[in-house]
């Protein structure tokens, strides 16, 4: 059986009047350019850095996904301390770890493009269009990366729809009428009732400076230049990198920016599209929330839950892999099966 076009979930979701909702993984960004959103991108930077015991993990682990090296790492932690063995090579593992996350940060932030307007108007304005989709109708977005080819999207397309859930606090004296009022950074929590965008594993303009989680914003000073400088003054971004999905998890749940985001993905209805997200080894805390969103909740006396969900594959290899979750009942609710090609995102 022929698999659904993407214009055939839309259509097919208009005429449920189902709420539609969007999950985006790294394919959404590789879908812009496949050779600097990739892992395997990621990983010529670090061979690039010239770390002979990076490049030993690697190489050792056979694959290319930090993830999975970093898993390694804390694994192998945790095995010198079991066995009592020296603390000097537990510092080195440890400090290995950081550096790969650290790594990590600086790979995602070099492979972007320069700025947003290396962007062409038109890409912009066709990914714009593809988010209103959802936007538009009540639904909301979730992205699992760390790149900010989303945020450039909404802010340089001005998206009046899309609320993520940060804003500005006055500072001043307000009941001084001669006062000139001054403004905080763009903090989050200001609008988080009507927050419909969501970084599941944080982002790179999101960072967590202690009190207040705050994200940077374009000023005239380009995005990645003003990340560049915090990372300088040490300051990280608010950054899910590493572990299955039991350690993401916990990740998660030890931020309260990232843990309202899990749980809004864990209460949504109605219908959720995915685009570039395969479901894989380590994602089992987002099928988690799926399926509690899928168990359903009472809100105003109405009993309101996630029906179904329509996944895009690329490749065959894509849809075996699907086909055998919903094989294992993974899913708590229906599924369904799209040509992702088909979704003209970018062009």
């Amino acid at each position: 059986m022929a698999l659904m076009t993407y214009d055939e979930v839309v259509a097919t979701l208009e005429k449920k009047k189902r709420i539609p909702n969007l999950i985006v993984g790294n394919g959404f960004s590789m879908a812009y350019n496949s050779e600097i959103f990739s892992y395997n991108a990621l990983h010529k930077f670090i061979e690039q850095l010239n770390d002979e015991l990076l490049l030993k993990l690697f190489d050792i682990v056979k694959t290319k996904n930090f993830e999975m090296v970093m898993q390694q790492l804390d694994n192998f932690a945790e095995l010198i301390r079991a066995f009592g063995s020296d603390a000097k090579l537990l510092e080195k593992v440890s400090r290995a770890s950081d550096y790969l996350k650290s790594s990590l940060i600086e790979a995602i932030k070099k492979l972007h493009p320069e700025h947003v307007f290396k962007i062409s108007d038109e890409e912009s304005k066709q990914c714009a269009q593809f988010l209103s989709t959802y936007l538009s109708k009540k639904g909301n977005i979730f992205s699992t990366n760390y790149d900010i080819l989303l945020y450039w999207v909404l802010m340089r397309n001005n998206i009046e729809s899309h609320v993520d859930g940060f804003g500005r606090d006055r500072e001043d004296d307000e009941s001084d009428p001669d006062s000139e009022p001054e403004y905080s950074e763009l903090r989050w929590g200001k609008y988080r009732g009507s927050q419909n965008v969501h970084y599941l594993h944080g982002a790179l303009p999101i960072f967590d400076v202690g009190i207040d989680i705050i994200k940077e914003e374009y000023d005239g000073r380009f995005l990645l230049e003003k990340i560049e400088e915090r990372l300088q003054a040490k300051q990280y971004p608010v950054f899910v990198a590493a572990g299955n999905g039991k350690e993401k998890l916990g990740h998660i749940m030890h931020n309260r920016y990232l843990c309202y985001c899990y749980e809004a993905l864990s209460n949504i209805e109605g219908s959720v599209v995915t685009f570039g997200f395969n479901f894989g080894e380590y994602d089992h805390h987002i099928i988690d929330a799926i399926n509690k969103a899928a168990k359903g909740k009472w809100v105003d006396g109405k009993f309101v839950k996630l029906l179904s969900i329509y996944i895009g594959v690329y490749t065959e290899n894509d849809e075996k892999h699907i086909k055998s979750l919903i094989n294992s009942k993974v899913f708590k609710c229906k599924v369904n099966l799209y040509d992702a090609r088909t979704a003209k995102i970018w062009r």
